[in-house]
């Protein structure tokens, strides 16, 4: 009977909540008996259950009505016995099984992951092939030739989303592994707790015996020098019994102030890898993959020609807001059943696209690039052709054309006059030279920070 109902809530539950959560949150579920109006359903963890309980339980209620059930609320019981099918189960960032010489940390000790971050829907580019590379080399497990890996890049690039994508792929591949993720902040709230309550060694314990370490933004212990020394040790204990530690932050190490020197060194000792700002290809194929998905889920959904590549071309420094935009058309457009026309966009998104609004001027662009390359300012718009000037003048108009809104004649005329054709030869110079240049692919990165903040 118990059996019967639930195969008939969970087909509705998958339909109702996406395959995606179903899979993960749902899946592992078992009914296992209704009493007093309460369904008593078995959870292999307890984090499974909290998460169900926060984020599903009106759901299970009402399909279990429909059911047949007579059921007003849910009791989750933790199967202690019973262990998650790496293909169903979400990743617990602190209640894997612990593998047999290591103790397994608390359950609240780390932060939960994000079921939608996976490796399957992270779109790659060139701005972030080689953090996409490592990251999935760090996944498979085993020797990786590189401890720790740095992750680093300004907001809404995909630090997160790869690290949440790395213990999800680690965990499926090593079902019985203890995976750690929880953000700097999390780390020195933990270690200040454990300092009060007089638990550093229970804290200390917890830390060091997880197989993968995964800490985010740690630019937020810069300064925290009792945090810091903890971190540092934890770090070398982890890395001394060849443990995976994956860290990300804002921007490379040496650039933290703030950081002690021996931190900084210890990071620098794996491999660094920098998340360039999206190109307008990337943020294309973004949003490509977040329409199929929608209109997999809504067949009637009509977009206009342009849309996609209009926002594409006006958000472009952060992918969270990219993202964000286009979810609030896909709603502007369910709600109203209208078609995402250009005008519908522009009218549904006028408050993002002002604020998106490039306020770079031309002015800022060729001061800031003449400072880095130290050279005259009136040689950038003058008619000097030496090679230590020209190129700088490019990667200015590459510049002004990616972080402006000007015309390309606009742009030649504040460039002492030149023709639209000579800024579009520099730009496509500076486009081809990003590909095959790492070096200057991480100077213009720089540039494009130092000019944004």
């Amino acid at each position: 009977m118990m059996d019967r109902i639930w195969v008939a809530a969970c087909a509705e539950l998958e339909q109702s909540v996406g395959p995606n959560n179903y899979n993960h949150w749902i899946k592992p579920l078992r009914l296992t008996g209704i009493e007093d109006g309460a369904a008593r359903l078995a959870s292999p963890t307890r984090f499974i259950s909290d998460w169900v309980n926060r984020h599903f339980a009106k759901d299970i209620v009402a399909v279990l009505n429909r059911a047949g059930a007579e059921v007003e609320r849910l009791r989750f019981e933790v199967a202690q016995a019973a262990r998650p099918s790496a293909q169903s189960a979400p990743i617990s960032t602190a209640e894997a099984a612990p593998a047999p010489t290591t103790r397994a940390p608390r359950a609240d000790l780390g932060a939960p992951l994000d079921p939608r971050y996976t490796f399957a829907n992270f779109i790659v580019g060139k701005p972030n092939e080689l953090a996409h590379a490592a990251a999935r080399r760090v996944a498979e497990g085993g020797p990786v030739g590189f401890n720790p890996l740095f992750l680093y890049g300004g907001v809404g690039l995909g630090k997160t989303h790869l690290m949440h994508a790395i213990a999800h792929e680690y965990q499926f591949r090593h079902p019985s592994a203890q995976v750690l993720y929880l953000s700097a902040e999390q780390f020195m709230y933990r270690f200040v707790q454990a300092l009060r309550e007089s638990a550093i060694m229970d804290f200390k314990s917890m830390f060091r015996n997880v197989n993968m370490l995964m800490v985010d933004d740690v630019q937020f212990i810069a300064g925290k020098d009792s945090t810091q020394e903890e971190f540092f040790h934890t770090f070398n204990a982890l890395v001394d019994q060849g443990k995976q530690i994956v860290i990300s932050a804002d921007r490379a190490p040496a650039e933290i102030k703030g950081l002690e020197e021996r931190i900084k060194s210890r990071l620098s000792c794996g491999l660094i890898v920098d998340l360039h700002p999206t190109t307008y290809e990337l943020r294309l194929g973004i949003l490509q993959s977040k329409t199929e998905v929608f209109r997999a889920q809504h067949p009637d959904l009509e977009i206009g020609a342009g849309v996609l590549e209009f926002l594409a071309h006006r958000i472009s420094t952060n992918v969270r807001v990219l993202e964000g935009a286009l979810q609030r058309l896909f709603a502007h457009a369910s709600l109203l059943r209208r078609e995402i026309t250009l005008e519908v966009a522009q009218e549904c998104l006028t408050d993002i696209l002002r604020t998106n609004d490039r306020k770079v001027s031309i002015d800022d662009i060729q001061r800031k690039v003449a400072e880095h390359y130290n050279i005259r300012l009136a040689d950038m718009i003058g008619p000097k052709r030496a090679r230590n000037v020209a190129r700088p003048r490019q990667i200015a108009m590459y510049l002004s054309k990616q972080m402006t809104s000007r015309s390309l004649p606009e742009i030649g005329r504040r460039f002492g006059g030149r023709d639209h054709t000579t800024i579009m030869h520099g730009v496509r110079k500076v486009e081809e030279l990003i590909a095959e240049d790492s070096s200057l692919a991480e100077d213009i990165a720089v540039l494009k920070r130092m000019l944004e903040a």
